[in-house]
């Protein structure tokens, strides 16, 4: 089974072939070979009674559009809460960006990917993140306005679709090579993000750093390069979702799911957000 480069999608139960073949009944759990993973062992040692159904595409698609519209909605509010107060803008963006991060964790490490609650909390708070951001973005960092924002939203809504289509004729075959191709390219864009902002801090290069935020040539560059990755990553996510429901995972997974896919969303957002500002910064 490929390793997908999302860390919510990774942590999920595997086997030795892949991810856990979960039975809808007592037969079903008597043929799998039971592992150390404490998220595979929950559902493993559930009594008959409690099995939950296999999971489908529609579960998929119901989870993640309902995280999506927890996120869209709460934006929304915090967005036009900030247009009435900036004071608000920094603290939205801390809070909502850090405490999406713990959900996150929370989630990954404690194996609680199909909890609703925290994925729909971690949608609330990623929402108060993205509607200080969107704001900072469009009126502060740039003059881009309401505008951009509709742009960078069609925007990543266009590549998601365009990589689910890719993904499902096979244009790009999600390989393990391809998959440890992408999953080092993201680590090294982490550490040049870390590198330039340490340096920036240091008053490198004006306060630029490496100049990879700073909007010029090189940052345009930068973003469309992480705008790429980020696309690619969505044909991980996907195959690891296939794999699930091949697998006959549980349908409650399908939060697990549904946090992974927004997850990369929200970074694809961000990026395109981050690009579109370079071309509105007078």
């Amino acid at each position: 089974m490929r390793e997908t480069s999302n860390p919510v999608f990774r942590s999920l139960p595997k086997t030795q072939g892949g991810y856990a073949q979960f039975g809808t009944g007592a037969s079903g759990f008597g043929a799998q070979q039971v592992h150390a993973q404490p998220y595979a062992q929950e559902y493993l040692e559930q009594p008959q009674t409690g099995v939950s159904r296999p999971l489908t595409i529609d579960d998929v698609v119901t989870k993640t559009g309902m995280t999506l519209a927890v996120v869209s909605a709460v934006a929304v509010v915090s967005y036009f809460l900030v247009a009435g107060n900036e004071a608000l803008m920094m603290p939205f963006t801390l809070i909502g960006g850090l405490g999406g991060l713990v959900m996150v964790l929370i989630a990954t490490f404690g194996r609680k990917q199909d909890n609703p609650a925290i994925v729909l909390t971690y949608a609330a708070l990623e929402g108060l993140f993205l509607g200080g951001a969107s704001y900072l973005f469009a009126n502060l960092v740039s003059s881009g306005g309401p505008s951009m924002i509709f742009q960078a939203v069609v925007a990543s809504i266009g590549v998601f679709i365009g990589m689910l289509v890719v993904y499902k004729t096979g244009a790009i075959r999600v390989t393990p090579k391809f998959t440890r191709m992408i999953v080092a390219a993201m680590f090294g864009v982490l550490a040049l993000v870390l590198v330039n902002f340490v340096l920036a801090m240091f008053g490198v290069g004006g306060g630029e750093g490496l100049g990879l935020r700073s909007g010029g040539a090189l940052s345009i560059a930068f973003s469309l390069f992480v705008i790429a990755l980020a696309a690619f990553s969505f044909l991980i996510d996907f195959d690891a979702a296939d794999q699930m429901i091949r697998a006959g995972a549980p349908e409650k997974a399908a939060w697990g799911i549904a946090l992974g896919l927004t997850v990369t969303l929200v970074w694809l957002y961000i990026e395109i957000l981050r690009l579109l500002s370079y071309f509105n910064n007078d």
